[in-house]
C-alpha cells in the first residue's frame, strides 16, 4: 500500500472511502513504522492502526499518560490558588470563580474551533506539541501577573493555560481510548487518568509546603507562585521536544470506522451522520453537568473546610484545608485506580451507574450534616464531602469512552464535543460561589447536587437502552491478536477465514501439479 502524507483537510472520510481501502488494509506493524516518520497523515487513510495490540500500544500510551499527570497538577494548583487569591488579592468567593471561568472557558472555545480542527488536519502528535507550547506560554504569563498583583492578569494567564490543556485533552483522551484493543478502551483511559489524579494530589501538597510556606506575615506574598509556574513552563517546553521525536502512531478517523466494522459483533454496525449520534449528545450534556459539579466542589472544598472549622483563624484553616484537600484528592486517585481494577473484571456501564448514584448520596449527606453545630469542627460533613471525591473519580473518563463507542469516522469530532463539555467547569463554580456568599458553602452544595442529577440520567439511559451494543465492544477480540476480527461483524461476515484461504490455496497448488 502506498501511504499518502500531507494535510488531512480537516474533513471526515466517507464510509465508501473506508470500504475501498479495507481490501488492502496495512498491518499494525506498518502503522507503527509510519508513526516513527513524524509526518502528518490524511484522516481519510486507513493506516492499520485499528489493529494495534495491547503490547504495541504500551509505549505511546505511556508517553501520553505523562500529559494526564501534567493537567492534573495544573488543576490541583487551580483549586488552591482559588482560595489563596481570596486572601492575597482581597476578592470574594464569587469573584475568585473567575479563575475557573477563565480556565474552563478555554475548554469551550478550543475544542470546537482551533484544536478540534488541528487534530483532524495534522494528527495527534502535532496536537500534543501545540497544546504543550500553548501551556508553556500561559505558565510564563504568571510571572508578570504576580509582579503586578493583577487578578485579571492571572485570569488571562489561566485562560492560556486552559487553552493549552484543552488542546491536549482534545487529542490525548481519544488517543488513549482508541490506541489498543477496543475491549480495554475504558480500562486504558481510566488507568491513564488515574495519573492525572496523582498530579492533583501532588499539587495541593506542593502548594501547602512551598507556595504557602513563604506568603509573608499578612499572607499576601505571591513570589512562590512565580517560580512554580516558571518551573512548569521549562518542563513543558522540554516535553514538547520529547513528543516530536516520540514513536506516536497516528490513528485516523478512517481507522476508527474500520475498527467499528470489525468489532460491533451481533449488534450490526450502522454508519450514521453526526447529527444522529444521540448517545454522544446525551454524553456531552452529562459531561457538562458532571464536570461543572466536580469543579465546583473542588474549587470550594477549602472554603467548605474553613467554614467547617470556626474554631480556627482563617489563614490557619486555609493552610489545613489545603492539606485535607490533598487527602481528598488522594481518595480521588485511589477511586480511579479502584474503578480501573473493577473495569478489568466487570462492565464499565455498571460501575458508572453505581459510582454516580453514590455521589448523590454522599453530597446530600455533606449538605445536611453539621456535627459541629456552628461552633465546633464539622468533621461529619467533611468526611461526607471527601467521600464524594472518591466516587467522582471514574465518572469523566467513563462517560468519555462510552460516548465515543460506535462513532467510527466521527471519533475525533465527537471527542472535540466531549472535551468542550468540560466548559461546564466555568459555569457551575460561578453559581456556587455567589450562592455560597449568601447562604454559606455547605448549603450551597445543592448547586452541584442539581447538576449531578442531570449527569446521573446518562448511565441510566446506557444501562436501559444501550447495554447490548456496549457489551459487544466489551466482548470483542479485535486487537487481542494482530489481524483478529470478530466473526459476526461486518468485515468478519464478508471475509474468508484464514484457514479456508490456506485450504483453497493448497487445492489450487495441487491442481497445478497435474
Amino acid at each position: 500500500m502506498v501511504f499518502k502524507f500531507g494535510l488531512a483537510g480537516g474533513q471526515e472520510p466517507s464510509i465508501h472511502e473506508v470500504h475501498e481501502q479495507q481490501a488492502r488494509r496495512p498491518s499494525a506493524v506498518e502503522a507503527l513504522d509510519l508513526g516513527k516518520q513524524r509526518k502528518s497523515v490524511s484522516d481519510r487513510l486507513v493506516t492499520g492502526a485499528s489493529q494495534i495490540t495491547t503490547r504495541q500500544s504500551i509505549v505511546p500510551v505511556t508517553l501520553v499518560t505523562i500529559l494526564f499527570f501534567l493537567w492534573g497538577f495544573a488543576y490541583g494548583l487551580l483549586d488552591v490558588l482559588n482560595s489563596r487569591f481570596q486572601v492575597a488579592l482581597h476578592i470574594t468567593q464569587g469573584e475568585s470563580s473567575g479563575l475557573q471561568g477563565a480556565y474552563f472557558g478555554a475548554y469551550f472555545l478550543g475544542p470546537l474551533t482551533y484544536s478540534g480542527w488541528f487534530v483532524r488536519k495534522f494528527g495527534y502528535r502535532y496536537t500534543f506539541i501545540l497544546g504543550l507550547c500553548i501551556y508553556c506560554v500561559g505558565a510564563l504569563m504568571f510571572w508578570p501577573s504576580a509582579v503586578k498583583r493583577s487578578f485579571g492578569g492571572f485570569c488571562g494567564a489561566m485562560f492560556i493555560v486552559g487553552s493549552g490543556l484543552s488542546t491536549l485533552e482534545t487529542s490525548a483522551n481519544p488517543y488513549i481510548a482508541v490506541c489498543g484493543p477496543p475491549k480495554w478502551s475504558e480500562f486504558r483511559l481510566e488507568l491513564s487518568q488515574s495519573f492525572q489524579a496523582v498530579g492533583s494530589v501532588v499539587a495541593p501538597v506542593l502548594a501547602s509546603y512551598v507556595i504557602f510556606k513563604n506568603v509573608g506575615e499578612d499572607g499576601k506574598s505571591l513570589t512562590s507562585v512565580q517560580y512554580v509556574y516558571l518551573g512548569i513552563a521549562v518542563f513543558v517546553a522540554l516535553l514538547a521536544v520529547v513528543f516530536y521525536f516520540a514513536p506516536i502512531p497516528e490513528i485516523t478517523d478512517a481507522d476508527m470506522a474500520d475498527q467499528a466494522e470489525m468489532t460491533t459483533a451481533t449488534t450490526g454496525y450502522e454508519d450514521k451522520p453526526m447529527s444522529k449520534q444521540y448517545t454522544l449528545f446525551w454524553g456531552v450534556a452529562a459531561q457538562f453537568s458532571y464536570v461543572g459539579a466536580q469543579v465546583g466542589i473542588a474549587g470550594y472544598f477549602i472554603n467548605y473546610y474553613t467554614q467547617a472549622r470556626p474554631d480556627l483563624p482563617t489563614i490557619k484553616a486555609q493552610h489545613q484545608g489545603a492539606n485535607y484537600y490533598a487527602i481528598a484528592q488522594a481518595l480521588f486517585a485511589i477511586g480511579r485506580f479502584s474503578a480501573a481494577g473493577l473495569m478489568y473484571v466487570t462492565k464499565p456501564r455498571y460501575i458508572l451507574l453505581a459510582y454516580q448514584s453514590l455521589i448523590m448520596v454522599f453530597i446530600a449527606a455533606a449538605i445536611g450534616t453539621d456535627t459541629g453545630h456552628g461552633t465546633r469542627a464539622n468533621w461529619g460533613g467533611l468526611a461526607m464531602l471527601m467521600l464524594v471525591l472518591f466516587f467522582e473519580s471514574c465518572i469523566f473518563p467513563t462517560i468519555f469512552t462510552l460516548s465515543l463507542r460506535g462513532l467510527g469516522r466521527h471519533t475525533k469530532r465527537g471527542a472535540s464535543f466531549l472535551v468542550a463539555s468540560v466548559s461546564g467547569g466555568a459555569m457551575v463554580p460561578a453559581i456556587l460561589g455567589n450562592v455560597a456568599d449568601r447562604i454559606g458553602t455547605r448549603r450551597a452544595m445543592v448547586v452541584p447536587l442539581a447538576f449531578f442529577i442531570i449527569a446521573w440520567s446518562f448511565p441510566i439511559y446506557l444501562n436501559l437502552c444501550k447495554g447490548r451494543e456496549l457489551d459487544a465492544y466489551r466482548d470483542s477480540h479485535v486487537g487481542l491478536q494482530e489481524g483478529q476480527v470478530d466473526p459476526d461483524s461486518r468485515i468478519g461476515s464478508i471475509s474468508v477465514p484464514r484457514e479456508e484461504k490456506d485450504l483453497e490455496a493448497a487445492k489450487i497448488e495441487k491442481r497445478s501439479d497435474y
